[in-house]
């Protein structure tokens, strides 16, 4: 795979300093001001680009008073999640960067645009992350490495054909953000169950529709947050069209028609469970395969 050398040493602050030059440089429209590795993988919405295009050609601002980071220095990773503007439009983005030797070797970059692929993104300038995704986790209460990985897998473990059993662990409170909107424990007309809590929402199995939770990578840890971040795809065949809960009570599927959401993912791990997600996701062509999984490296030139 590409860009496969072990990762150099990055202290966590040398790792978000080089996502806030990253976040800089496209804010200018210059990739000449990121120091690129010889060798790059670029992504933008799953369809991997070459540096300088794409989003690159048309951002017009940066807002950062959202800026909700995660830092992995065993991997040399750093993911960033915010706002991005263009023209008259903003967008919820989800970014991911591997640095290898003080040099940008992988971006990654999903944008949910409002008139896009969605669904749904939620553009509130005045939203700030939540307190608990940019708190240290204390010591006593931080949880190991492989099972933070194993805690975020079984979420998807959950989440595919889900039919009321739980794959991880949740803890009372936890909420889900997904694209700006939250989805738990919030009123939200027409959509009953988002009143629901995480835990209690997949207890239902409301959410059987998801075929398939594949190509999962969780490229970086953040062991001092206690943040995971994924990355996959869910696939929908659109073939289940009625939904029995596991309550007995049946409801209509919202999908009707076959496609794959591509996300990135954060989980925030307290004492062993899964305290707050927030995730950024698009709709792309079903079973759309990923850039990730074999890719070619652009070389900078």
């Amino acid at each position: 795979m590409a860009n496969s050398l072990p990762a150099t040493a990055h202290t966590r602050g040398e790792l978000c300093a080089r996502m806030d030059a990253f976040l800089d440089a496209l804010s200018a429209r210059d990739a000449s001001q990121v120091a690129w590795a010889e060798h790059v993988v670029f992504t933008e919405n799953n369809v991997q680009l070459a540096v300088g295009d794409g989003i690159w050609n048309t951002v017009t601002a940066i807002p950062r008073d959202y800026d909700l980071k995660a830092a992995d220095p065993a991997t040399g990773q750093v993911s960033w999640f915010g706002f991005v503007t263009e023209g008259p439009d903003t967008a919820v983005m989800g970014l991911r960067l591997k640095i290898e030797a003080g040099r940008v070797a992988e971006a990654e970059a999903i944008i949910c645009r409002p008139h896009e692929l969605g669904p749904f993104p939620v553009i509130d300038l005045d939203r700030r992350p939540r307190e608990s995704l940019l708190a240290d986790v204390p010591q006593e209460q931080r949880t190991a490495r492989e099972r933070m990985i194993a805690l975020a897998n079984g979420y998807f473990d959950t989440l595919q054909l889900n039919d009321g059993k739980l794959f991880t662990h949740f803890t009372d409170n936890c909420d889900r953000i997904e694209n700006g909107l939250q989805t738990t424990n919030v009123e939200i007309e027409g959509y009953p169950i988002a009143a629901m809590g995480t835990g209690d929402q997949f207890r239902l199995g409301q959410y059987k529709y998801d075929d398939r939770l594949r190509d999962r990578r969780f490229p970086l840890v953040d062991e001092q947050k206690g943040l995971v971040i994924a990355a996959g795809f869910i696939d929908h065949s659109g073939r289940i069209t009625e939904v029995t809960w596991t309550d007995g009570s049946t409801h209509d599927s919202i999908f009707h028609f076959p496609h794959s959401f591509a996300l990135l993912e954060m989980f925030k791990i307290v004492d062993g469970k899964i305290a707050d997600v927030e995730a950024v996701f698009i709709t792309v062509p079903y079973n759309m395969p990923s850039p990730w999984i074999a890719p070619q490296p652009y070389v900078v030139r």
